[in-house]
């Protein structure tokens, strides 16, 4: 079969389409042929090694497993022993350890059916980013009639955090370059261009959640409220050293029992019950994935690359 493989760490070039043997599911698994897969950060740290501290679970030297990517949605090929709750030819989505392919190996506890209303490039972008973003906004505990700041608003996770801060009502402000302005309001935001206005001139929020990953903390203090809460989501693909930002939520850590503010780290962890709120949403009109563009296979490798140059808009779909 087709797949995106690299066997070191490095920059986009090190990823290539080839020829390799189609894995086999085990215990819990199922065999997934791939209808689409989408881009996360994650596959930009996978594919360059960095922050270094992520080598600890990709693998010290290169990586553990050569097929990129992990959002996927596709039709269940075969399954393997003990799995009960899904069959041959049913339509899942979730997390797939080698997604860039046409056919891949996923654990049955991280897929979930997928409406016939949801198409599977929709479906693909809500594994890892938008689950990521849904359980930010949970954390951010945001609420109808709040002030809500959201940085990097306008690539994959902040889209999604945008659009499910509005949908409960929430005042957002979406922190965006200028290229990005028509797709943050079109998703109901008030836009702050961060190449020409800093984040005070925002005022005070109730709630900033932190996609970007790159803004220290006392930029991020100083956009709050009082009692506001502060939610650190991730590290950028942007941002360098050991850690690569995630410092930050070390810091932050060490920081909230002393201060008013609630200043809070994400982790998250695609569940299949957050699988099935999301494509409800979508299925409802409640949620809009963005899906900016769609590109064959042989492609990914300029779409990774894009994406660590930071220059993504919402979502890019991978069809084999």
């Amino acid at each position: 079969m087709r797949a995106i493989v690299q066997d070191r760490y490095g920059d986009a070039r090190v990823l290539r389409l080839a020829d390799v043997e189609v894995p086999t599911p085990g215990r819990g698994e199922v065999l997934l042929r791939v209808r689409a897969a989408t881009l996360d950060a994650s596959v930009w740290y996978k594919t360059t090694g960095r922050p270094v501290v992520s080598r600890l679970a990709f693998g010290l030297r290169r990586p553990r497993e050569r097929v990129a990517g992990q959002e996927v949605a596709g039709t269940v090929a075969a399954v393997g022993p003990g799995v009960e709750d899904l069959t041959v030819g049913d339509e899942v989505f979730g997390v797939a350890a080698g997604s860039f392919a046409e056919l891949a190996v996923a654990r049955a506890d991280r897929l979930a059916h997928r409406p016939a209303e949801v198409p599977p490039e929709s479906a693909a972008a809500l594994a890892v980013s938008g689950v990521t973003a849904l359980q930010a906004v949970r954390r951010a505990e945001v609420r109808p009639g709040q002030r809500v700041l959201v940085t990097g608003a306008g690539g994959g996770v902040g889209t999604f955090v945008v659009g499910l801060a509005t949908d409960r009502g929430a005042e957002v402000t979406a922190v965006a370059g200028p290229d990005k302005a028509d797709l943050v309001t079109g998703l109901g935001a008030r836009h702050l261009d961060y190449t020409r206005e800093p984040l005070a001139s925002a005022g005070r929020h109730d709630a900033v959640i932190d996609v970007s990953g790159n803004r220290p903390l006392r930029d991020l203090r100083h956009s709050l409220s009082a009692r506001g809460t502060l939610v650190l989501v991730g590290a950028g693909v942007t941002t360098s050293g050991f850690l690569g930002g995630a410092e930050r939520m070390l810091l932050g850590a060490v920081w909230s029992p002393f201060v008013p503010q609630r200043l809070r780290g994400l982790t998250s962890v695609t569940r299949r019950d957050d699988l099935d709120t999301l494509a409800s949403m979508v299925a409802t009109g409640h949620l809009h994935p963005v899906v900016d563009r769609v590109c064959p296979l042989e492609q990914a490798p300029a779409a990774v690359r894009e994406l660590g140059a930071g220059h993504a808009r919402g979502k890019t779909a991978i069809v084999p």
